[in-house]
C-alpha cells in the first residue's frame, strides 16, 4: 500500500471535537425529547447512552483516520453522533438538527434515502448494515478486477458495531461468504459496551468472538485499555489491579460505573485489601479522578484507538474489538437501564454547565471550547475525510439496445425464456453484455442461469481450472472462474443474496461504476431473505430478481417450495415492481424495459405523481417452470405499453359485456380454457392478461391521489381498461398464488369479483391434482363464471 503522508489533527484538536460531538449528540435527542412540542404524547427515544459509547471512536475514524474512498455503516443507535459530526463537517444543517425523529429531520437512523448528510450505508435493521460492507468490499474488487472505477480509489469498508448484534445470524453468514470470497478492505469496529437493551451482556462472549473472527481469515484487535489505566498498571500494585479489572464481572463493572467514585473506592479497597501497594494505588487516586482512570477503556482513548487503527498496513479484514462503556461521559454511564434512558432537563443543564456552554449556545458548532471558531473550522477544513466533498457518486447510463428474442414456438416456460434471453445477450459484445452481474445462492442451474455462466464464467480474483473440462469429462456446466468472470456464486443464503444485490445495485454511487445486477433464487425463499431485500429497497438499491420457480404449479415438490403469498410481497415491497408474466414474449418485452428502469436517475417527483415510473427502482419477476405453448406473434406498440403498464386485453370484451377474467402468469392457458367454456353464455367476454398487479395498483392509487388533489378527471391505466365492461359487470381473477393480489380489481369500477387463487400451503401432487385442490383449474374458473350470473327469484 501507499505510504500515507497524511498530517493527522493534533490530539488535542481530536479531543475538543470529541468533547464537542458528546455534547451536540446529546443535545440532539435531549431536544427532540425535552424541549420542542410533542403534539401526539408519544416517546420520541433517541439512545444518549448508546450513541456516547461510540463518541471516540466515531471521533477517531471520522476526523483523523478515514478517506473519502472509505465508507461506513453506522451502528444504528449511533445516528445521532454521526449527524453531530456531519454537522461540523457542513454536510448536515442546523434546523434538521433540530428536527431529529421530527417530520424532514434526521432520520432516527442514518438513512442514504432520507437524510441530507453523507450517508454511505443505511442501517437500522440490526446486524444488516454489518454485513453489507463485506459485500460492498467484494463488489469493489469486483469493479477493480475489470480495469474500471480508476477514477476512485479502492477504500475500506467500515462497520461500526454494537455488540448485541453480533447475535444476529446474518453476520456469520457473511463471515462464512466472505471467507470464501477471499474478502480484504473491511473493517469491523465493535463498541463492546457489554449491555444489550434487556442486559448486561456475558462475560464469555468476548473470547468466543475472537475465536470466530480468527477462524474466518480475519486479524482482531481487543482494545481494552487506555492509556491512564496502562499508567495505572505500571505502577506498583498496578499488576493486581489489572487483574481485579480482567476478572471483574461484566454486571459489577456497569454498576460501579454508574455509582462512581465511592463505589469504586468501597469495592476496591475490600477486594485488594491483602495489597498494601494496589490498595496505596487506588488511594493515590482522588475522587474525581478514580472513576475516571477505572473508566479509561480502550474505546475511550483517541490515542490508542489511534495507534490501534495506524497500525494495519495491509488489506486482509481486521475486526476490532474495542471495549467501551454504555454512557461514556454521561450520568447514565453504566447503569443496566440506561439504553433507552435519556437524561433529565436537571441532568442536561449540569451537563451543559460541565461543558462551559453558556444558555442560548446549545447548539453552536464549537461552544465551550478554548479556541476560536476559525482555528476549528480551519482544523476541519483538513481533514481528509471531507476532502473531496459530497461523496454520492455517479456513473454514466448503460445503452439498452432492443433485445435479440431466442426462436419462441412451441411449448416453453418464461423460466426457460429467461435463460434463453439471457444467453442472447450474452453472446453480444455490447456494453449492456458487459455490465451484467449475476448472483444466485446455490441455484444457478436450476433457475436456468447455466447458459449465461457458460459463456460469462464465474467470478474469481484467482483464477481456477475446471477440472471436468481440463480431463473432457462431458458436463453442461463449462465454468470458467477468473477475474473476466460476470457471476458471483454464493452458498444457500438468501440474506447474502439480497445483500450482494444491494451492494451491487448501489455500486454507481458508492463506486462511481454502474453494474447491473442479475440475482436469481426460488419463489418461495423470498421470504427467508425478506428484511435483506426490504434493507436493499430502503436504500434504492438498483436490481432484477428473478424468482423461479412459483407457486403451487411446482407440484411434485410440495408444500415447502411452492409460494403463496410472494404477488403481495411485491406489491407490498416499496422500491421494487414486480411482475409475473405469463409467456416468453411479454418477459422479453419487461427485462428490455428493465434494464432502462433500474437506471433511472431518481427525481423528486409530485404528491400526484407515480413515484415509481419516474424515479424508476428494482425490478422483481415471478417466473415459472410450467412450459405452456406460446403465442405465435408480433406484438404491437399498443400491446407492449401494456405490458409494462400491468395489463392488456388478450381478447377484448364488446361494450358492455357482463363478464371477464383476469389472470394472472402461469394460469393463462386454464383461463383461456375457460373463458371458451362460457362464450356461449356470454359472447361479449374478456380474456385480460395482467401482467404485473403492482403497477396496474400503483396506477390506481396514483390517480386516486391526484382526484382527491381536486384532478377530477385525472384516470389510471386500469380504469381505462376496465371501462367497456358493465357497471353490473362480473370479474373472476384467477392465479397462482394469493387472491388478494387481484380481487381489488373490483374495486377500481364497483364490479363484482369472483376471486380464484392459494390461500393455504400447498402439497405433492400432479399439476392437474392441485389447480382443482385448489381451484385454480379451467373448471373451477367456469364455475366461478357462472356463479357470476344473476339469479331470477320467483314470485
Amino acid at each position: 500500500m501507499k505510504q500515507d503522508t497524511h498530517t493527522p489533527l493534533p490530539l488535542e484538536v481530536l479531543e475538543d471535537l470529541e468533547k464537542r460531538v458528546l455534547y451536540l449528540s446529546s443535545q440532539i435527542i435531549h431536544h427532540a425529547n425535552h424541549d420542542r412540542v410533542n403534539t401526539d404524547g408519544l416517546k420520541v427515544g433517541g439512545h444518549q447512552a448508546s450513541s456516547a459509547s461510540l463518541v471516540t471512536i466515531m471521533t477517531a475514524l471520522y476526523f483523523a483516520v478515514l478517506k473519502p474512498e472509505d465508507r461506513v455503516a453506522v451502528k444504528p443507535h449511533a445516528s445521532p453522533v454521526f449527524h453531530a459530526i456531519q454537522y461540523l463537517f457542513g454536510n448536515q444543517t442546523l434546523e434538521k438538527l433540530i428536527d431529529f425523529r421530527g417530520k424532514g429531520g434526521a432520520q432516527s437512523y442514518p438513512s442514504r434515502t432520507k437524510d441530507v448528510d453523507d450517508v454511505d450505508f443505511s442501517t437500522g435493521s440490526v446486524g444488516l448494515g454489518v454485513a453489507l460492507t463485506s459485500f460492498a468490499s467484494l463488489v469493489q474488487d469486483y469493479i477493480h478486477a475489470k480495469g474500471w472505477g480508476a477514477d476512485w480509489p479502492e477504500g475500506r469498508m467500515v462497520a461500526l458495531v454494537g455488540d448485541a448484534e453480533l447475535d444476529e445470524g446474518n453476520i456469520y453468514e457473511a463471515l462464512l461468504e466472505g471467507w470464501k470470497h477471499d474478502l480484504k478492505n473491511c473493517w469491523w469496529v465493535i463498541d463492546y459496551n457489554r449491555q444489550s437493551l434487556d442486559a448486561v451482556i456475558s462475560d464469555r462472549l468476548m473470547p468466543k468472538l475472537e475465536s470466530v473472527f480468527e477462524n474466518y481469515g480475519w486479524q482482531v484487535l481487543t482494545l481494552k485499555y487506555g492509556k491512564k489505566l496502562e499508567a495505572a498498571f505500571a505502577k506498583p500494585g498496578g499488576d493486581a489491579l489489572r487483574d481485579w479489572i480482567d476478572n471483574c464481572p461484566n454486571s459489577l463493572y456497569s454498576a460501579l460505573t454508574f455509582q462512581g467514585a465511592d463505589g469504586w473506592r468501597a469495592q476496591l479497597n475490600e477486594d485488594l485489601s491483602d495489597n498494601a501497594e494496589a490498595l496505596a494505588l487506588v488511594a493515590s487516586y482522588d475522587d474525581t479522578d478514580l472513576p475516571v482512570v477505572m473508566t479509561n477503556l480502550a474505546g475511550h482513548c483517541l490515542q490508542t484507538l489511534l495507534e490501534a487503527f495506524g497500525s494495519v498496513s495491509d488489506d486482509k479484514p481486521v475486526c476490532f474489538i474495542a471495549y467501551t462503556v454504555k454512557g461514556h461521559g454521561l450520568p447514565l454511564a453504566g447503569h443496566k437501564d440506561n439504553h433507552a434512558g435519556l437524561m433529565s432537563s436537571a441532568q442536561m443543564k449540569a451537563f451543559r454547565a460541565d461543558n462551559n456552554i453558556l444558555e442560548g449556545q446549545e447548539w453552536e458548532k464549537f461552544a465551550g471550547l478554548n479556541r476560536s471558531a476559525e482555528d476549528m473550522e480551519a482544523a476541519l477544513a483538513s481533514v481528509r475525510f471531507n476532502a473531496r466533498g459530497a461523496r454520492r457518486l455517479s456513473a454514466p447510463r448503460v445503452d439498452v439496445p432492443a433485445l435479440t428474442w431466442p426462436e419462441i414456438k412451441g411449448a416453453m416456460s418464461t423460466q426457460e425464456g429467461f435463460g434463453k434471453l439471457l444467453d442472447e445477450i450474452a453472446k453480444t459484445k455490447t456494453e449492456l453484455a458487459e455490465r451484467i452481474v449475476t448472483t444466485s445462492p446455490d441455484v444457478t442451474v436450476s433457475t436456468n442461469l447455466g447458459p449465461w455462466v457458460n459463456r460469462r464464467g464465474i467470478f474469481s480474483l484467482e483464477e481456477q481450472e475446471d477440472v471436468f473440462q481440463t480431463r473432457k469429462l462431458m458436463s453442461a456446466q463449462r465454468w470458467h472462474m477468473g477475474r473476466d468472470g460476470q457471476h458471483m456464486e454464493l452458498g444457500i443464503a438468501e440474506n447474502n443474496l439480497f445483500l450482494l444485490l444491494a451492494a451491487l445495485g448501489l455500486s454507481h454511487e458508492i463506486f462511481g461504476t454502474r453494474l447491473l445486477p442479475i440475482g436469481t433464487l426460488y419463489d418461495p425463499f423470498i421470504q427467508r431473505g425478506l428484511d435483506a431485500l426490504n434493507y436493499a429497497c430502503y436504500q434504492d438499491a438498483r436490481f432484477i430478481l428473478v424468482a423461479t420457480p412459483s407457486g403451487i404449479t411446482l407440484a411434485p415438490e410440495g408444500g415447502a417450495h411452492q409460494s403463496i403469498s410472494t404477488p403481495l410481497i411485491g406489491m407490498a415491497q416499496d422500491g421494487i415492481a414486480s411482475f409475473e408474466p405469463s409467456y416468453v414474449d411479454e418477459l422479453a418485452v419487461i427485462l428490455e424495459w428493465a434494464f432502462d428502469y433500474i437506471q433511472r436517475a431518481p427525481k423528486t417527483a409530485g404528491k400526484d405523481e407515480w413515484l415509481h415510473e419516474r424515479e424508476g427502482g428494482s425490478v422483481y419477476l415471478r417466473l415459472s417452470t410450467r412450459s405452456m405453448d406460446q403465442p405465435m406473434r408480433d406484438l404491437d406498440p399498443e400491446t407492449r405499453e401494456g405490458i409494462i403498464k400491468g395489463a392488456y386485453w388478450m381478447r377484448p370484451p364488446q361494450e358492455g359485456t357482463r363478464l371477464a377474467i383476469a389472470y394472472t402468469g402461469t394460469v393463462a392457458q386454464e383461463a383461456q380454457e375457460a373463458l371458451g367454456h362460457v362464450l356461449s353464455r356470454f359472447p361479449g367476454a374478456g380474456l385480460l392478461a395482467v401482467t404485473s398487479a403492482d403497477r396496474l395498483n400503483a396506477g390506481w392509487k396514483a390517480a386516486q391521489t391526484a382526484q382527491q388533489h381536486g384532478k377530477r378527471d385525472e384516470l389510471s391505466y386500469v380504469e381505462e381498461l376496465l371501462a367497456p365492461l358493465d357497471r353490473e359487470a362480473q370479474i373472476v381473477t384467477v392465479i397462482d398464488g394469493h387472491p388478494a393480489a387481484l380481487s381489488w380489481l373490483g374495486g377500481v369500477h364497483g364490479h363484482k369479483v369472483q376471486a380464484l387463487g392459494v390461500e393455504h400451503f400447498g402439497q405433492t401432487g400432479t399439476l392437474n391434482d392441485l389447480y382443482e385442490e385448489y381451484r385454480i383449474s379451467a373448471d373451477a374458473i367456469v364455475e366461478a363464471c357462472m356463479a357470476t350470473q344473476q339469479v331470477v327469484r320467483r314470485a
